[in-house]
């Protein structure tokens, strides 16, 4: 019981110590905050550069400069590669300011943080997704702005990756023996990512498969393709020497001869 009585104020006394060094709610004038905010993102202090503008949104939530300290703790987080934090703040930003001139630029900033998290080939693709959406969004909403340009680019990088991720699966299914499987994978290719750097092997693999299954016509027809449309590659010479090693005629009388006999 007597050690219970000196716990107790031993207790309270601790308790005091810690409420007198919590410090003090203080509201600061909000150009004091968002300069702060500007001082450590120009120190590259760019987390706290990123909790300093939310400050600003938080002491002063109906002021002009809460509008401009949203977007600018958006890119205080992905600067730090805080992606997930920048993407919320810029998804805040544009939900309650669809219309402010910013906005291209909030679209185009959430675009890049997740273009800045797309993995290799070898993992999963879901951020590669979400990051063509979000930078065709910007061209779609933004084509004359002066981010629409860039994210273009990126797209087309984007859709060359994602084929890039097919073709690893096609790859692999071929490998194994599973030609189906393999053909719907280099299909997806040729049909949704035409103007990526894949297409070109695709042809070829789809004329490997077809060759493999015995189904002699659609492999020409992909040969065909790749001939038409990349006829000096070495995927098409490839993709020749495949069907001649099938017995295809290639001769004046044949179909696959007069269609790419020119070519050689």
């Amino acid at each position: 019981m007597g050690s219970l009585r000196f716990f107790v104020p031993v207790l309270m006394l601790l308790l005091a110590a810690c409420a007198e060094k919590a410090p003090a709610y203080v509201e600061k004038p909000v150009e004091d905050l968002y300069n702060t905010a500007l001082n450590s993102l120009e120190e590259r202090l760019y987390l706290r550069a990123a909790r300093e503008f939310e400050e600003v949104e938080r002491q002063h939530p109906y002021s002009a400069w809460a509008t401009k300290a949203q977007l600018m703790a958006g890119f205080s987080f992905y600067q730090a590669n805080k992606y997930d934090e920048a993407i919320q703040a810029i998804d805040q930003f544009i939900e309650l300011h669809p219309s402010n001139r910013d906005a291209p630029y909030a679209y185009y900033l959430k675009g890049l943080s997740y273009y800045e998290q797309i993995a290799d080939v070898g993992r999963d693709q879901e951020i590669t997704d979400r990051a063509l959406k979000a930078l065709d969004e910007v061209v779609r909403r933004f084509p004359d702005s002066r981010y629409a340009r860039d994210a273009a680019l990126k797209i087309d990088l984007t859709r060359n990756h994602l084929a890039g991720k097919d073709m690893e699966i096609g790859r692999y299914y071929l490998r194994l023996g599973q030609y189906l499987a393999a053909i719907n994978r280099f299909r997806r290719v040729v049909d949704n990512y035409q103007t990526t750097e894949q297409v070109p092997e695709a042809l070829l693999r789809l004329t490997e498969a077809y060759l493999a299954l015995g189904i002699r016509d659609e492999a020409q027809a992909a040969a065909a393709v790749l001939g038409h449309n990349y006829p000096g590659s070495d995927w098409y010479r490839d993709a020749y020497a495949l069907v001649q090693g099938q017995g295809v005629a290639s001769d004046s009388k044949g179909w696959f001869g007069r269609t790419f006999g020119s070519l050689f």
